[in-house]
């Protein structure tokens, strides 16, 4: 409950997680039929770079700001900078997406968004800043009861982000847990987990945990702005995802080099493979 995502906001993390996260909502919006969007732990929705939390840290500078700046940007990242663009209109960069707001400025009427915030304050500012879109849902509650209570979906096709805030030791395995009661209530849903890349010994168990799940498929995609072996370190992180929607993976091999060049910090690396193979 100590977590406040407004200290991280805009960060190398962020930059990898939405990235993602627009590219998924994009190849699912190829097809006409809609598509529920749902969040586990969805913070407030909007972030102020320039106030107190954000400040205090700077992270973000190191992150949206190195975007933000680039000259040349690859294809894939036009709308994700188009919606940052959007909150920003005189050019100065102040107001950062969270993943609700890509997911509502992204999404089209006919899509819906279920959103969960377990955090009182969060979940309120949450529903301030979606207030007035008859599309979505705010939830305050437990984040992880996210798959059992609102799935399967009255649309036929679902996208869940799991993006806890890895406070708790036992946090890795509850996603897996996560992911196999969402695919077991509806197989065809895509699962998005993020998650911090700094403890080998974890992230080994969490791997094998992931290919022992039920997800019928598994992508894993991972960037690095630091030595992945620097103990004690925010290395970076990854996005392990279930029932990838064909095209996600071409558009991460052409991602994933670009930010680990213009993200790194003191040593830039990425990854990109199945461990649950298609």
């Amino acid at each position: 409950m100590n977590y406040r995502h407004a200290f991280h906001a805009g960060n190398h993390a962020d930059v990898l997680k939405h990235l993602t996260l627009t590219r998924l909502i994009a190849l699912l919006s190829r097809k006409e039929a809609p598509f529920a969007y749902l969040d586990s732990h969805a913070g407030i929705g909007l972030y102020d770079l320039a106030g107190d939390a954000a400040s205090r840290t700077g992270e973000w500078l190191a992150g949206i700001e190195r975007l933000w700046q680039a000259e040349r940007l690859p294809p894939a990242v036009a709308e994700y900078r188009a919606v940052v663009a959007a909150l920003n209109p005189d050019g100065a960069l102040r107001y950062y997406p969270g993943s609700p707001e890509l997911a509502r400025r992204l999404s089209r009427e006919q899509d819906h968004l279920y959103l969960n915030e377990k955090h009182p304050e969060d979940g309120r500012l949450l529903k301030e800043n979606m207030a007035g879109d008859r599309r979505v849902a705010v939830h305050l509650g437990e984040g992880w009861h996210l798959p059992r209570a609102l799935l399967p979906t009255r649309e036929k096709r679902a996208l869940l982000l799991i993006d806890p805030p890895f406070e708790q030791a036992d946090e890795l395995q509850r996603c897996v847990t996560a992911l196999d009661e969402a695919v077991g209530r509806m197989r065809q849903a895509v699962v998005a987990i993020w998650y911090p890349i700094k403890e080998e010994r974890q992230l080994k168990r969490f791997y094998q945990a992931l290919e022992r799940s039920a997800a019928p498929k598994l992508l894993r995609a991972e960037l690095l702005v630091h030595p992945a072996d620097d103990p004690g370190r925010l290395a970076g992180s990854g996005l392990a995802i279930a029932n990838p929607p064909w095209g996600l993976e071409e558009d991460l091999r052409e991602l994933l080099p670009w930010l680990a060049e213009h993200l790194a910090q003191s040593q830039g690396g990425w990854r990109l493979d199945w461990l649950v193979p298609d």
